[in-house]
């Protein structure tokens, strides 16, 4: 037992303290400089990201303008005050009061605004997903007009401070009293617009959206619109091919969490200077736990070609070294881990969260199939931007800097790529599982959601370039037909959905398919449609 416990808090924070300092160090440290601007992207969007940041910001503004604005009073001319029409010219109760309604009035309505976005976040929790309530607590309307409440109150409260009764010439800052009344009638505006803002937000087309358009934007952080030929011409290299057979080294995880960033620039740097290749098995969003392989550290051989001695044409001086201690304190600064999945660039989680609206309304206790389709249609329109776009490569080079000297031999040396990273690129079809395919498994029964996914795969044939993409989608479309035979209620019903899979089978198969319109004709439409045409004629 422990005999002195009072010592067991401040042992903790120390010891807190320190891994602070350390992380810091480490952040701040030359190894990581190269990944510096994506790190404090990070930090920017947590700060953003949560729910205080805003609010606090807009508490400082208030306090900080409450003394400027007082003391601008002191130093302004009275009679010039009085020609304005709007402004404040009572005595000091007058403004005492004023200041006491302001206070009063904007903090009672803080309370009410905060009351309606906790009962918002648990009906958007029970409808749409506990995952989507980042998106309501990350809606910076509502962080600024939480923020203008509180602020106006902090800075009402400084500014009847400094109200004094018995000074006659500065005891009432009328102008500072002038804007708290300005700002009480923004925040009345801003009430009536939060609740507007609220009415929209928690409509399910309005939450797809958003969530669509963070998948959209990771989609675009990720693809390109075109190749990049050099880069192509670098993976031919040798080392693409032959780093498998050099010495390997496995690299464990140094904590347990979700993997919510990979430094790419930290981890080339930290592969350049122990002279190897750094294979990461582990993709964005998947969790470890303690001491898992994550990937390997492959050695270059001694004898190989990169390794020179320097002159004016060579381009490394770096021996190939085992990892050590320091290798391991490196690799834990160039991933991020975390205990619960966090908002990042991740496509896959960006996906889940439209998945995660469809499934739910898919449930017995929501049974809406309508918004289901939707986010089948927002999920297809972001596999079209992936499916047209180019993927990201695996493959990271590291391309060492030239000499100065502007002699021949150094300005013709043809530009040379080390292989340093691999990381693990998820493929189209993965994303068309983790997102179509975990909506078809829920909607088995479904007949209007079945078709909307045969909908779906003849949407993305318009965007595919190769013959995999077709693969897939026809290898889906399948699956959708095996989905409903097996679990439709009724022979018709299944007729229905097995006849529009032939049909887009066969629109997939086409090769003009991307200039031609798909429109499924069932068999009793086109009974009904031929009969029409015989009693016209």
């Amino acid at each position: 037992m422990n005999k002195n416990p009072g010592n067991s808090l401040p042992k903790r924070t120390l010891a807190a303290s320190l891994q602070w300092l350390k992380q810091f160090v480490h952040l701040w440290s030359l190894q990581t400089l190269t990944s510096l601007p994506d790190r404090l992207k990070n930090i920017w969007q947590q700060l953003i990201g949560s729910y205080w940041f805003i609010p606090t910001a807009c508490v400082l503004v208030g306090i900080f303008l409450a003394p400027i604005l007082v003391s601008i009073d002191e130093h302004f001319d009275r009679e010039t005050v009085k020609e304005l029409t709007f402004a404040f010219t009572g005595d000091d109760q007058a403004a005492r009061a004023i200041m006491t309604a302001i206070a009063g009035a904007v903090l009672g309505v803080a309370g009410t605004t905060f009351s309606i976005t906790i009962a918002v976040l648990s009906m958007a929790s029970s409808q749409f997903g506990p995952r989507l309530l980042r998106n309501f607590l990350t809606d910076t309307p509502n962080q600024f007009v939480l923020g203008a409440f509180i602020g106006t109150f902090s800075y009402s409260l400084l500014v009847l401070k400094s109200i004094h009764k018995y000074d006659v010439q500065f005891g009432v800052p009328q102008l500072a009293v002038t804007f708290a009344i300005i700002m009480a009638i923004i925040c009345a505006l801003l009430l009536v617009y939060f609740v507007q803002h609220m009415v929209h937000a928690i409509q399910a087309s309005h939450v797809i959206k958003d969530a669509s358009d963070d998948a959209i934007k990771n989609i675009h952080y990720w693809y390109n619109d075109n190749c990049d030929i050099q880069h192509q011409r670098d993976v031919a290299s040798e080392d693409v091919a032959q780093f498998s057979n050099w010495p390997a080294t496995a690299i464990y995880a140094p904590s347990s969490g979700y993997l919510q960033q990979i430094y790419i620039e930290s981890l080339v740097t930290l592969a350049q200077d122990y002279g190897g290749v750094l294979q990461m098995c582990t993709n964005l969003g998947n969790f470890v736990t303690d001491k898992n392989v994550m990937g390997y550290f492959y050695q270059r051989p001694a004898d190989h070609l990169n390794y020179l001695q320097k002159t004016k044409t060579s381009h490394l001086a770096v021996m190939p070294r085992k990892p050590d201690g320091v290798f391991w304190q490196r690799f834990a600064t160039c991933i991020r881990l975390d205990r619960r999945p966090t908002h990042s660039n991740d496509i896959a989680y960006s996906l889940g969260q439209v998945t995660e609206i469809a499934i739910r309304a898919l449930s017995p206790g929501i049974n809406d199939p309508k918004t289901a389709v939707n986010c089948l249609q927002s999920l297809t329109a972001c596999l079209s931007i992936m499916m047209r776009s180019q993927p990201p490569s695996p493959y990271h080079f590291y391309t060492p800097p030239y000499d100065k000297d502007t002699s021949d031999i150094t300005v013709n040396q043809p530009r040379v790529a080390i292989l340093a990273v691999i990381t693990k690129t998820p493929k189209i079809s993965d994303f068309i599982d983790i997102s179509l395919g975990e909506i078809r498994r829920y909607a088995a029964t479904d007949l209007m959601v079945l078709k909307a996914l045969c909908r779906s795969m003849t949407d993305l044939n318009y965007a595919r370039v190769n013959s995999a993409q077709r693969q897939t989608l026809l290898h889906e479309l399948s699956l959708i037909g095996r989905a409903g035979e097996e679990n439709l209620s009724y022979s018709e019903l299944i007729v229905d959905l097995m006849a529009m899979c032939s049909q887009a089978r066969q629109f997939i198969h086409n090769e003009d398919a991307k200039h031609q319109h798909f429109e499924y004709v069932s068999e009793f439409s086109a009974h009904i449609h031929k009969a029409l045409q015989t009693k016209t004629s």
